[in-house]
């Protein structure tokens, strides 16, 4: 088993090969508005540091967002170009997933936060589970006043991570919760390919044309949807897809 992981739904783009025991090799870029530049460069890299062809990968694992649409496009288009020209599975997970996942072996209460532009976040809440991370509840997409008086609701000890939090600690800390350092604070390929292998071994994959990008603002999806009815020759525009955990 050879993992392909490809994480650019935010402003840092990575790059990760993976068997089913550990992470072979991974690139990243932290450069804003560099997706399309970096992805494909990076997979060759990768595989030459592993002394791999591109033959020997056998599934594609890639991050579905939310986060920014453009890098979105980027990396969900470069898995189903890969992935289809060699036809190979693949699984698609969400950033906030796997942003979590980076702090699978804490007792607190895990909540990932990334950057939504536009005055608002994308969170969601985990907590430790055998294997990674379980999330409890949706994931939502607000303003930092919303996530403070959740994280309050709660009344638990939380730990915060991602630059979304990171660009608020403050506020944050000012509620009484503790927020991961800049080391976490992006969903990484490395940890998405590691979280990707179970999917793999069960078979619980998809279809590289059946990767939808979870879109939390009704704008984004329209976008993302007339974008996507022109790549495939279209003009027919779906219903905007909804967030399928």
């Amino acid at each position: 088993m050879l993992i392909l992981g490809l994480e650019t739904s935010t402003l840092r783009s990575s790059v990760a090969l993976a068997d089913r025991d550990r992470v072979l090799a991974s690139a990243s870029l932290g450069v804003p508005r560099r997706h399309g530049e970096f992805v494909g460069p990076a997979i060759r890299f990768c595989l030459e540091q592993c002394g791999l062809a591109a033959d020997r990968v056998t599934g594609v694992a890639v991050g579905l967002g939310p986060g920014l649409f453009t890098g979105l496009r980027v990396g969900i288009a470069t898995a189903q170009a890969f992935a289809a020209a060699r036809h190979l599975p693949v699984v698609g997970l969400s950033g906030l997933d796997v942003l979590a996942f980076q702090e699978r072996y804490t007792d607190r209460l895990i909540c990932a936060v990334i950057d939504a532009r536009r005055g608002e976040l994308f969170w969601a809440f985990y907590r430790a589970a055998p294997g990674g991370v379980q999330r409890e509840g949706g994931l939502q997409l607000g303003t930092i006043d919303t996530l403070v008086a959740e994280l309050i609701a709660t009344g638990e000890e939380c730990l915060v991570l991602g630059d979304g939090a990171l660009a608020h600690r403050e506020l944050l800390e000012d509620a009484e919760v503790v927020v991961a350092g800049p080391d976490v604070a992006w969903p990484d390929a490395a940890d998405l390919a590691e979280l990707s292998v179970p999917r793999f071994l069960r078979e619980q994959t998809q279809q590289p044309l059946d990767l939808q990008p979870i879109y939390l603002r009704a704008a984004d999806a329209r976008i993302g949807w007339e974008t996507r009815g022109r790549m495939h020759g279209g003009r027919q525009q779906p219903t905007p897809p909804t967030d399928r955990s």
